[in-house]
Parts: structure tokens; C-alpha cells; sequence
């Protein structure tokens, strides 16, 4: 009598058995039902391909799990701009990823817990943010740093005229540019000047009954040089009018690294009414817009309708009071990273490589940039290891993803952003990518 022949598909384990099993369990605490559930029917079917045998199924299972429900994926950031915007400009230091995650849970952001009453929403973000600017009286924080402007113009001039130099209609980024931006609010912007030269008398010219405020804006992402003249804070806020000044870039006091950044604290001493910037360039901390001046200045904005549209959320109060009291930022570091240590743990990392036979690296000398529109021009001087140019594609998509620097040909990898303890993280990546280029033996 012959024995019957089983379908091996018949032996592939059934779902509901699998979500049971004690191996999994972790898993769907962690990943929840349905990514879990995908990932078993996935499995599944490789065993009935006969790709993997019945007994593999959990262990693809796990395998086939993500490291993390985001789709967002850290990187390391080679490319030697300190603030890169499509990396998410600046990396948070490790008091404020601890602020963060402690904040994730129930937390006081609104809540006085020696009275049982509601408090002022993030009220030590805001302590610690005034403490960093004194000239500040009263200080705010929204979503972003456009928000910010869009707040403040809204509030000062909405049905009357922003005058604004023409030299100063900047363009943001993707496509957004100030003046579609003033617009929204309903204010009219009221152009004064050149492109080149605008003079205190353009400015008094256009001041009158119908205007809400001057707006000085930081045209912090290009310069234009050569015969060229602008107006002072100090000078506009004799005109009557509150001056808003757009700094764009968070610097909340004056840098000898960076003298032609302005800063918050000097702003409001020359006179303006109130101070917008962001959060996440120079400052280093999470993405959030500051609004810095006048007590009553900014009690008004805090009033208006807007303010409550543009709440930025308990998260981010948690990260920007931790950065604004906590040690130097990476964003700090980075920018202060001293050439001659660059140079040597670049030539660690050569060292490193020599033994990859027909891999074609050197040390070179690599320029750094601040990025996210801060101190165009100026050069951050370091070095970087150069690659082929064919080792890029495959180092920004290994594990973890390191994005570089193409120039002249070559990949540069920029030390100034990568943490002194990722160096070794860098060795592994490029020899798992010359070992699949078939460059090493």
C-alpha cells in the first residue's frame, strides 16, 4: 500500500497559529496586528514557493520586520553641510532626544501640578528661550519660522501695508517666496528701493496712516555685492512704525564665527518690535518658529486667533527647552570642529581602508558650508575622504544610509557632521560597498 503524498503547502503554518506563537509576541507588542500580519503573509507565501521550508516561516517573519514603523530613516550626514535641509537641518543633541521621548507620554505642558490648574502652555521652553535673549520682554513659540512671520505680519498688518525693501523679497525655499507669503495674510506689501540700494528716505517715504509695520528681512540664502547700501534697525525704528526683523537663521546672540549673521539680542537693542527666526538652523534645536520683543508686541500676536493654528506641540517645547538650557549642540560642534582633528580621523579612516586592494581613496581637503540658508559664502574649512564617484548610489543606500559629497568626480565623505564615534560605522559601509563593486579581493 503506498504511502499518500502530503502537499508541502498543506504544512506551511496557518496565521492564527502563528500569531500565537510565544516567538512572535514581541513583536506584536512593538509593531502591532496588521504589520505583523503582513509580514506572516509574506512569509507565507515564500514557503509555498518552496523558497523556505514550513519551519522557517517565523523566523522570515522576524527577519522581514522592520527596524522601525517610520519611514524616516536616520543617515549619516558626509556631506559637510552643517545644516542640510532635505537632511532635516539640525540634529538634535542628547538632551534634547531625552526631553523629547520624556514628553512623549502624559506630561504637564498645560498643567500646574502644584495647583491642579491649567498653566501656561510650555512655560519653561519659553523661560529658557527669554533667559537666552535679554533683550527679549516677552517671547513666543510657533510651528516654523515662516509661521512666525506669517503671525506677526498677520497680527500688525492685516488690511494695511508691510514696507519692505525690494532688495530684501527673498525666496525661501520650494518655491516659496516673502511676497505670496505677506500676501496670504492680507496685508499689501509696499516695495521701497532697489534691488541694490534702499535708503532711510525710501523708507520714510512710504510710511503713513496705512501702514502696519516695516519688515526687515535677513536675505540670509544669497548677497549681492558691490554698490550696495541697506537700512539699520536702529535707523527704521525712528520711523515710527514697529519694525519686525526677520532673522531667519535662530542665532539668539551675536557669533564671531558668524559676524554677518544678525542676531535676536542685538535686534531688539537697536529698536525692533519684535524678532522672528527658526529654530532648527542655528539654535540646533527641533523645528519650531521664535518670536522675540515687545511685551505688548508679543502679547497681541499670542492673542490672535492665528497663534492658536500655529501651536507648536508638547514635543517640541520638550526639545527646545533642552537645547536652549543643555550643553553645545551638534549644530555647534560641527560648525567649531577643528580642521586639524578632521584631518586626523579622516586619515584614520584611510588607514583603515589600505588594506582594500584597488579601492582609489585619499584624504583631501574639503570646504564645509553652514546650510539651511545661514552665512552664505562663508567657508568652514576640513577634509574628507574621496571615493569613487560609482560608491555613492550604494552608500546612500546601505545600512545605515551615509550620504556624501559628490565633486569633481570623486564621493567625498565630510567628517564634519559625522560623530567621532560613527567613524568605525563609516569604515564598514564603504568596504561592504567595495566588496560589492568587487573591489576589494
Amino acid at each position: 500500500m503506498s504511502t499518500p503524498v502530503v502537499d508541502p503547502r498543506r504544512l506551511v503554518p496557518r496565521t492564527d497559529t502563528l500569531m500565537s506563537d510565544a516567538r512572535l509576541q514581541e513583536a506584536l507588542a512593538r509593531f502591532g496586528t496588521a504589520e505583523v500580519k503582513r509580514a506572516i503573509a509574506s512569509a507565507q507565501q515564500l514557503a509555498r514557493a518552496g523558497t523556505i521550508g514550513p519551519d522557517q516561516v517565523v523566523d522570515q517573519v522576524l527577519t522581514a520586520l522592520p527596524e522601525s514603523l517610520s519611514s524616516i530613516q536616520p543617515v549619516i550626514n558626509a556631506t559637510g553641510v552643517v545644516l542640510h535641509t532635505n537632511l532635516g537641518r539640525a540634529s538634535l543633541s542628547a538632551a534634547a532626544v531625552d526631553a523629547l521621548v520624556q514628553a512623549a507620554a502624559y506630561a504637564d505642558v498645560e498643567y500646574d501640578l502644584d495647583t491642579g490648574q491649567r498653566a501656561r502652555r510650555g512655560r519653561g521652553a519659553l523661560a529658557a528661550l527669554q533667559a537666552a535673549v535679554p533683550a527679549a520682554e516677552s517671547v513666543l513659540v510657533v510651528n516654523n519660522g515662516a509661521g512666525a512671520l506669517v503671525l506677526a505680519t498677520t497680527a500688525l498688518a492685516a488690511g494695511r501695508e508691510v514696507v519692505v525693501s525690494r532688495g530684501e523679497l527673498v525666496e525661501i525655499g520650494d518655491g516659496f517666496r516673502l511676497p505670496d507669503l505677506i500676501a496670504s495674510t492680507g496685508a499689501q506689501l509696499r516695495e521701497v528701493g532697489t534691488t541694490n540700494r534702499t535708503s532711510l528716505a525710501d523708507y520714510a517715504a512710504a510710511v503713513g496712516p496705512d501702514t502696519g509695520c516695516i519688515l526687515k528681512v535677513h536675505p540670509s540664502n544669497f548677497r549681492i555685492e558691490g554698490f550696495t547700501s541697506a537700512v539699520g534697525v536702529e535707523e527704521l525704528a525712528t520711523l515710527g512704525p514697529p519694525v519686525v526683523v526677520d532673522i531667519g537663521s535662530g542665532l539668539l546672540s551675536p557669533s564671531s564665527l558668524l559676524p554677518d549673521e544678525p542676531d535676536a539680542d542685538t535686534a531688539l537693542r537697536a529698536g525692533a518690535a519684535v524678532v522672528t527666526a527658526s529654530g532648527d538652523k542655528l539654535l540646533g534645536g527641533p523645528q519650531a518658529g521664535l518670536l522675540l520683543g515687545r511685551g505688548e508686541i508679543v502679547d497681541r500676536l499670542r492673542r490672535h486667533p492665528l497663534a492658536r493654528a500655529l501651536r507648536v506641540d508638547k514635543l517640541t517645547l520638550a526639545a527646545l527647552e533642552a537645547t536652549l538650557r543643555g550643553p553645545q549642540t551638534p549644530t555647534w560642534a560641527a560648525l567649531l570642529a577643528d580642521p586639524a582633528d578632521l584631518s586626523s580621523r579622516v586619515e584614520a579612516l584611510a588607514a583603515a581602508l589600505s588594506g582594500l586592494d584597488g579601492l582609489d581613496a585619499a584624504v583631501v581637503a574639503s570646504d564645509g558650508a553652514v546650510g539651511g540658508g545661514g552665512a552664505p559664502g562663508l567657508l568652514l574649512p576640513g577634509w574628507a575622504l574621496a571615493l569613487p564617484e560609482a560608491y555613492a548610489g550604494p552608500m546612500r543606500v546601505g545600512a545605515p544610509p551615509v550620504v556624501g559629497r559628490v565633486a569633481g568626480g570623486r564621493l567625498l565623505l565630510d567628517l564634519r557632521c559625522v560623530p567621532t564615534e560613527a567613524d568605525g560605522v563609516l569604515v564598514d559601509a564603504v568596504r561592504a560597498v567595495a566588496a560589492r563593486l568587487d573591489v576589494s579581493p
